[in-house]
């Protein structure tokens, strides 16, 4: 018997790596090259090294855009995450009532972002919104457009009631994978309630978590629709985030050099960050199964 591998199965991963590099790989350097370039038009510019990254990470806006992002998205881990479990586990596991409870729960998910933040400007606002007039009434001095503390919780709580559903459903699809064995075997010890959560559903949850919170993580720092709608990045500068100063350096200031190095730093804490959640959860969970 012929035992020659047939390299002709690679041909069949050429429309991929072709459709990589035209979507991901060829933009990119394309960033890069322009992040050491100075551009005055269209085939001019000079060589200048690495000063749009100096200039770019010694920018004191920056680096409070950075600050207020990475606030704001540990805090919707922090929140999202946890808010998600729970609701999961309080989530029906058989009946007609699952089929109701993820209709109504996917329904915040496919709201467009602009909508989202359309919806939350209405719906906050101190003067007519439901919410705005509810929480003045309540003797609580609310105002969105004016005070920046409150800008900032009422993009937070727009985000949470946006994407916690997500959570969610990973949630309850890591617990409905959890053989009906486990929980016999659990009733027969006496296991109680946190003993049932800790050791047989946390764990076996442990792999879906990891996909929310990398996408919650991602997601909530590149956000950039729903402030932009709902508060235009103020007041002041209360929400302004990574996001909206790229746009503004890129299109509104049209400084393509630093833009395209802020755009590979941008990219680079991502990553980072994503790698060390990714790190942190697998070793948990494998300090969990062993």
């Amino acid at each position: 018997m012929d035992k020659t591998p047939n390299n002709a199965a690679w041909f069949l991963v050429v429309p991929v790596v072709l459709l990589v590099a035209f979507s991901a790989i060829i933009p990119l350097m394309t960033v890069v090259n322009y992040s050491v370039q100075d551009i005055f038009g269209p085939g001019q510019g000079v060589f200048v090294g690495t000063e749009w990254f100096e200039q770019v990470l010694q920018d004191d806006r920056l680096q409070a855009a950075l600050g207020r992002q990475l606030i704001f998205s540990f805090c919707v881990l922090a929140i999202e995450i946890p808010l998600g479990v729970l609701v999961a586990l309080c989530m029906p596991a058989r009946g007609w009532a699952v089929s109701v409870t993820l209709v109504v729960l996917a329904l915040p998910l496919l709201i467009p972002w602009n909508v989202v933040g359309t919806i939350w400007q209405i719906f906050a606002r101190p003067d007519i919104g439901l919410a705005g007039v509810l929480i003045n009434r309540l003797g609580l001095d609310y105002n969105y457009t004016g005070d920046p503390f409150d800008a900032w919780i009422t993009v937070l709580v727009m985000d949470i009631w946006h994407w916690t559903s997500l959570v969610a459903l990973l949630g309850y699809a890591g617990l409905r994978s959890i053989p009906d064995a486990f929980y016999q075997a659990a009733r027969i010890d006496g296991a109680s309630r946190w003993a049932v959560f800790r050791y047989i559903q946390l764990p076996k949850m442990s792999g879906v978590l990891l996909i929310a919170v990398l996408l919650r993580f991602m997601d909530s720092f590149m956000i950039y629709t729903e402030p932009f709608v709902l508060t235009g990045g103020g007041p002041g500068n209360a929400t302004t985030f990574l996001s909206q100063e790229l746009t503004k350096m890129a299109v509104g200031q049209f400084d393509l050099g630093p833009a395209a190095a802020f755009s590979i730093i941008y990219f680079l804490i991502i990553l980072l960050f994503s790698w060390l959640f990714y790190t942190v959860i697998t070793n948990i969970g494998k300090a969990d199964a062993s």
